[in-house]
């Protein structure tokens, strides 16, 4: 069996970071062939849908399922939702980025779709992909987090996927009272950019003291080695899951992905809007 097929769902994910993404982010570059080979490797348990959605067709999941196994794909999909284009369905699964499929399950298709005729383009993908974010962020227990709160009345919270080495991730944290005073939450979640970073992130959140950690190391300090039960590899999956291909990537509660790095005010603009 195909562990996964990696070139064609590394490439979405690329994808979707690119279409989210129009501020500056790192991207994975040096490292990019051990991170694929880490998500083609992992089969996440928490970070994908277990669990059908509501209107869920279940005749095209299982016809998707039979047609993946049948090409040696060992992945599971789980749901598959009626989209605004006739006979066009958007999958979720364990352990992959969500792609489209026909009604008969037998193709994957990639990319945006746009909805014309109705005065000004609608993009239905965007749309789709924030429900899954949205939903699967919500899932994260604040525990697994390293946050940030807002300053006075919490106007809107983020979640931001951080790396602790990557130059724009430092460049947000060191705005971080300026984002906090503009009544933003920041939630962090790990997301090494290669191997050798894991064992930074790792010890970060299993620090005694984690926001302290997470100081020195965006400061460009030292972090004492410190090993626990942690959290990162499984909001690593996540990322990729969502389609993360750089650092930071911001998300709203809705599931809007915003950014990249923005500067403080138009963070804060960014997040409340959405």
């Amino acid at each position: 069996m195909k562990p996964i097929f990696a070139p064609t769902l590394i490439a979405l994910s690329i994808g979707m970071a690119l279409t989210a993404c129009n501020n500056a982010n790192d991207t994975v570059a040096s490292d990019k062939a051990s991170l694929e080979t880490k998500v083609a490797a992992t089969t996440p348990t928490t970070t994908s849908p277990t669990e059908p959605t509501a209107n869920s067709n279940q005749e095209v999941v299982d016809a998707l399922n039979a047609n993946l196994q049948a090409s040696g794909i060992e992945h599971t999909v789980v749901s598959a939702v009626p989209t605004d284009m006739p006979d066009l369905y958007w999958v979720t699964g364990d352990g992959t980025p969500p792609f489209f499929t026909d009604k008969t399950g037998s193709y994957i298709v990639q990319g945006q779709v746009v909805q014309l005729g109705n005065g000004e383009p609608v993009d239905i993908t965007a749309k789709l992909q924030a429900q899954v974010a949205g939903q699967a962020l919500a899932k994260v227990p604040t525990s697994e987090m390293i946050i940030y709160p807002a300053k006075g009345d919490t106007k809107a919270v983020v979640y931001a996927f951080t790396d602790a080495d990557c130059g724009y991730c430092r460049k947000l944290h060191s705005e971080m009272d300026d984002i906090n005073a503009e009544g933003v939450e920041v939630r962090y979640l790990a997301w090494p950019r290669s191997e050798q970073t894991f064992p930074k992130m790792e010890s970060i959140w299993c620090s005694d003291n984690q926001t302290q950690a997470m100081d020195t190391a965006k400061a460009g300090g030292n972090v004492a080695n410190a090993t626990c039960n942690s959290p990162v590899q499984k909001q690593f999956d996540l990322g990729a899951s969502l389609g993360v291909r750089g650092t930071p990537a911001i998300f709203t509660q809705s599931g809007q992905q915003i950014g990249g790095y923005l500067p403080a005010r138009q963070l804060a603009q960014a997040a409340i809007a959405n």
